[in-house]
């Protein structure tokens, strides 16, 4: 194993999390053999210098406030995150509702008054993944307000 894949490897964790699939994928041009690169992978994972649990975790820290569950957990799948992993890191996102209720006011801030303004306001919520039993209590303005 050539002590620059690894270094290159450091070096990208070190910006920031990755799951081991993005990793990988990253890597796959400088290593030498796929056995190399798996081998690497397989290390770091050893001392926890790669985790997905926390890679999932950041990922829906940082973009949770933004995104609903769906666009979430569709994001983290096509970087190789498993379901039981996925699920974990939802259940610290917070309430969905309460996520999509903020999302929904900085953009709108009032309910539709018409049927083309109700639709836009859902595609938009639709569009940002949440759910939608989500969107219609955000647009029967069903939700308790403080």
């Amino acid at each position: 194993m050539t002590e620059s894949l690894r270094g290159r490897a450091l070096r990208l964790l070190a910006s920031r999390e990755h799951s081991r699939l993005e990793l990988k994928r990253k890597l796959a041009s400088h290593a030498e053999s796929g056995e190399e690169l798996e081998l690497l992978l397989d290390e770091l994972e050893k001392a926890r210098l790669l985790a997905n649990d926390r890679y999932a975790e950041q990922r829906v820290t940082v973009r949770g406030g933004r995104y609903g569950n769906a666009r979430l957990a569709g994001e983290l799948r096509s970087q190789g995150v498993d379901d039981t992993t996925i699920a974990n890191a939802l259940a610290q996102a917070g309430d969905e509702t309460e996520r999509a209720l903020a999302v929904w006011r900085k953009k709108f801030g009032s309910l539709p008054q018409d049927a083309q303004e109700r639709a836009k306001q859902a595609r938009f919520l639709a569009g940002r993944g949440f759910g939608s039993p989500t969107i219609r209590r955000v647009l029967q303005g069903t939700w308790d307000d403080e």
